[in-house]
């Protein structure tokens, strides 16, 4: 093994001792381990930090947590004269304690903090951010990972997350720190004593409720709100401000999946905690079953992405995909929109390259025009700020991507689980007003637009080994690809070049005949490789044989 990782193990074995769970793991660490843990340094980029929590470099724990607070508190020094930075966490496992490192390195180096006191969603950390004109914000959370992981999620002072240009500015205050000796804290309690840090207070927390029940296009048009919805937190977040929203929205029909009620960063009953794996929305249909429900939602623990399941004409439960929610709400805002008479001049809908191109099939007809950005919502977010910078943040009417995250409205600046669940009801009952189901309507865009498969395949590869075979596999790709499923590649987009104004990204789309395409490139936050596909065809049958036949073809080039 190398010498310098056996060094820097020695030395954390010395002076990591502040935090039991990580001595302990030290004392007991296996060669395998050690280089896993020790190989690198927990990577830093515009998605803040990510990874197994645990001892090392490479983990996530309460000295790479505060050295990343000590870089970002440096950075902001430089640039604000008195900055401040809200904080939030969610439910998982030592997400409050380091929560509680931030504010404390934070708060050492003079820097006013605002922290949510509980759990809070992620776009409560944006709308506070802007809300109390922050200069940064910190959400602890990783997403809809396993249980294993946590991260460290920042945000610029519009509320989005960091650009690339100032995430490099970070890592590269992060870079120049000795993670023991170059790191300030003062307890939390002086902190708070001394008023460096303070509670958010329940005002903020209320107007966020008030800006998500503003997003609602039903008018006074009156509706049944007394549908049946069975929810699920996923033993996350979304709890309180989810069920406060909707039933402040005169929706009170409602069942929560006791299970996963309450926030518990294990996820026993669904390991991998992702509304858009079935796994994780088993309980949550068996539930609706059980109380026979009409509408059955589901937030990821950090509550910024929502997946559903409506009934169909069987009296069956049906996942619907982010693809389709999203088509189906761009749909409804935009009619309700023009019913109402409130459609801006020049109304724009934003969304990834990855997300299904039929939604901006759907915003054409509506006169509404379509920004395709990178994947990951802050492109989405930041596309926001640029069009607030020109005065036109009332333009923006909708964003969203395949991955379950929507957003109607300009107040937050990334996906909102809470948001997102509201107008969802919002939606449902409206259609179930005029005996229409979710179904039924994604049917008739189906009929009017053509039929569209989206799928998405992960294939992990992890630790050192798993990162170079990952590089590997995207050099494999470079080198050509003349036809897959039967299709021939008509065209090749290399994001790593930066195309159509957008940064350089380690993204490719391959465009196929027949309206199709495929899509590869890393998780930016897990060890992982992702391959979107895009299917249209005249039948869903047809769809899914050319999809499975691409799926086949695909494995050679991931083995």
């Amino acid at each position: 093994m190398d010498n310098n990782l056996m060094d820097k193990y020695h030395l954390w074995q010395k002076l990591a001792v502040d935090d039991g769970d990580v001595a302990n793991e030290l004392m007991n660490m296996t060669q395998a381990g050690v280089e896993d843990a020790f190989y690198r340094d927990l990577a830093f980029g515009t998605g803040g930090l990510r990874g197994v929590i645990g001892a090392g470099t490479n983990r996530m724990n309460v000295y790479t947590v505060a050295k990343a607070s000590q870089g970002l508190a440096d950075y902001l020094r430089k640039k604000y004269a008195s900055p401040s930075v809200v904080i939030g966490y969610d439910s998982r496992i030592k997400s409050d304690v380091f929560a509680q490192v931030t504010a404390e390195v934070l708060a050492a180096n003079d820097i006013a903090v605002h922290i949510w006191p509980q759990l809070m969603p992620v776009p409560t950390v944006s709308f506070a951010t802007r809300y109390l004109k922050a200069s940064a914000g910190v959400m602890i959370t990783a997403s809809h990972n396993p249980a294993k992981y946590n991260g460290y999620k920042v945000y610029g002072a519009d509320g989005c997350q960091i650009t690339t240009a100032a995430a490099g500015e970070i890592l590269s205050e992060i870079n120049k720190l000795d993670i023991f000796s170059d790191v300030k804290k003062e307890s939390f309690a002086s902190g708070l004593q001394s008023g460096k840090i303070s509670y958010i207070a329940d005002r903020v927390y209320t107007a966020f409720i008030d800006a998500v029940k503003s997003q609602s296009v039903l008018g006074d048009l009156a509706v049944d709100k007394n549908v049946a919805i069975c929810y699920t937190p996923l033993n996350g977040a979304g709890l309180k401000p989810v069920i406060r929203a909707l039933t402040e929205g005169g929706y009170t029909n409602i069942t929560v999946v006791k299970e996963q009620e309450q926030p518990d960063g294990n996820f026993p009953t669904c390991p991998y905690p992702n509304p858009e794996i079935q796994e994780a929305m088993t309980l949550g249909m068996d539930y609706a079953k059980q109380h026979n429900a009409d509408l059955l939602l589901a937030t990821d623990p950090d509550c910024d992405r929502v997946g559903i399941a409506v009934r169909n004409s069987q009296g069956e439960y049906v996942l619907l995909s982010g693809n389709e929610t999203g088509i189906l709400l761009l749909d409804y805002i935009c009619a309700r929109r023009q019913a109402l008479g409130i459609m801006p001049a020049e109304p724009v809908m934003i969304k990834t390259i990855v997300t299904m191109d039929l939604g901006e099939r759907i915003a054409t007809k509506y006169g509404v025009s379509t920004r395709n950005v990178l994947t990951g919502f802050k492109f989405i977010g930041e596309q926001i700020g640029f069009m607030e910078q020109a005065g036109k943040a009332e333009n923006y009417i909708f964003g969203f991507e395949e991955s379950y995250g929507y957003l109607t409205g300009s107040y937050v600046r990334d996906k909102d689980g809470v948001d997102a669940a509201f107008m969802i009801c919002e939606m449902f009952a409206y259609y179930k007003n005029q005996g229409i189901s979710l179904i039924d309507r994604l049917n008739e865009l189906y009929k009017e637009y053509g039929y569209s498969l989206n799928t998405l395949h992960s294939y992990e590869f992890d630790g050192a080994a798993g990162f170079a075979k990952m590089q590997d596999i995207m050099k494999k790709f470079r080198q050509g690809l003349e036809h897959i499923g039967g299709k021939q590649v008509l065209k090749v987009l290399d994001y790593s070049t930066g195309l159509d104004g957008l940064p350089q990204a380690d993204v490719l789309k391959y465009l196929l005949e027949g309206n199709s395409s495929l899509v590869v490139r890393p998780s930016g936050t897990e060890p992982k490789l992702k391959a979107y596909i895009s299917v249209s065809a005249d039948s869903k049958e047809q769809a899914i044989a050319i999809e499975a036949k691409m799926v086949n073809e695909l494995k050679a080039y991931f083995k």
